[in-house]
């Protein structure tokens, strides 16, 4: 089944490449979206994709990248679109 994701990463994951790893994790799930650095020092990522890729996506968020240390995640289910080609980092 396919769905959709919004997530809020909140910790050290800024200046530590979360952006890239964060890429290059939905990528190898298979997902479609993209990850950016908010004003207020979290990283937002938008994902799409089999439900049971967006949830070891889900999983791994809450651990990040090495040198980040995440502090808190917040995430919101929404329906599927399917408006993404591929995933991307958004500057």
């Amino acid at each position: 089944m396919k769905a959709r994701i919004h997530v809020k990463i909140f910790g050290l994951v800024q200046g530590v490449f979360f952006r890239a790893h964060t890429g290059d994790k939905a990528r190898e799930l298979g997902l479609t979206g993209w990850v950016r650095n908010s004003p207020d020092g979290s990283v937002e990522c938008i994902a799409e994709g089999e439900k049971e890729a967006l949830e070891k996506f889900l999983a791994w968020c809450e651990v990040g990248s090495p040198g980040s240390r995440v502090e808190k995640v917040e995430r919101e289910w929404l329906e599927f679109k399917g408006e993404f080609r591929s995933f991307g980092v958004r500057y």
